[in-house]
C-alpha cells in the first residue's frame, strides 16, 4: 500500500525545495495525497490560532468537520525546527485497514517539512 505515497511523497519533497509558496504547498500537498493515493479520501492541513484552536488552512476538498466519518485516520503534528507545534495535518481513509508502517513514516515526513516550512513563511 505505501509505494503511491511514497511516490507523491517525492513529488511533494521537490515542490518544497523549490521553494514555493506555503500556501500553494499546502494545497498541493492535499490534493496530490487524495488523487494520486487510493485509499486516502480526505486530507486537511490546520494550523493553531492564538487560542489554541485549529484553522483549516487547506483541504483536498469543500470538507473541514473534524468529525467527519472515516474508518482509518492518521493525524501529524506540524512542528517547527524549534520542535514547537505549529498545526496538524490529518488524512483518511473510508477503509477500515488502509495504512501501513511505511505510511505513516513518509506521512510524517511530509508532516515534518510543512511545518519546517511554515516557520520559514
Amino acid at each position: 500500500m505505501s509505494i503511491a505515497t511514497d511516490i507523491v511523497s517525492l513529488k511533494i519533497m521537490s515542490e518544497v525545495y523549490k521553494k514555493r509558496g506555503l500556501e500553494d504547498l499546502l494545497k498541493m500537498t492535499c490534493e496530490y495525497l487524495e488523487d494520486e493515493v487510493p485509499y486516502i479520501d480526505w486530507v486537511g492541513v490546520y494550523f493553531f490560532e492564538r487560542n489554541d484552536e485549529l484553522k483549516l488552512m487547506a483541504a483536498s476538498n469543500l470538507e473541514d468537520d473534524l468529525t467527519w466519518t472515516s474508518n482509518g485516520e492518521l493525524k501529524f503534528p506540524l512542528k517547527n525546527s524549534n520542535n514547537e507545534a505549529k498545526g496538524i495535518m490529518i488524512v483518511r481513509s473510508k477503509e477500515a485497514i488502509a495504512f501501513d508502517v511505511t505510511d505513516v513514516s513518509t506521512l510524517e515526513a511530509i508532516a515534518q517539512s510543512l511545518g519546517e516550512l511554515s516557520m520559514a513563511n
